[in-house]
């Protein structure tokens, strides 16, 4: 991969990572480098989805491909915010 291959996956993951999250109601409680890293992850997967399901070049913008990227980082910041949360919750206190 060339530096500007990485530039890209770096700027669509922190755009795909920032849509993740504001589709999930409720505040998250991950960090920033969290939802980059979520991102880059849900882009590629994403992408790797929209190739394999033969809709990942198509003319013009890609939409079908952004919606599999956008409700993977959305997936996937809930996953790691309900991961990070459960360890950090206080119990319950029963009646």
């Amino acid at each position: 991969m060339e530096i500007s291959g990485l530039v890209s996956a770096l700027l669509i993951g922190a755009a795909v990572g920032l849509l993740g999250r504001l589709v999930l109601p409720g505040r998250q409680h991950i960090g920033v480098l969290w939802t980059l890293v979520v991102g880059i992850g849900a882009a590629l997967l994403g992408s790797l989805l929209a190739s394999l399901l033969g809709v990942g070049s198509t003319r013009g913008v890609d939409w079908i491909e952004w919606l599999f990227q956008i409700v993977l980082a959305g997936l996937g910041v809930a996953a790691l915010d309900r991961a990070l949360a459960g360890t950090e919750r206080k119990p319950r206190i029963s009646e």
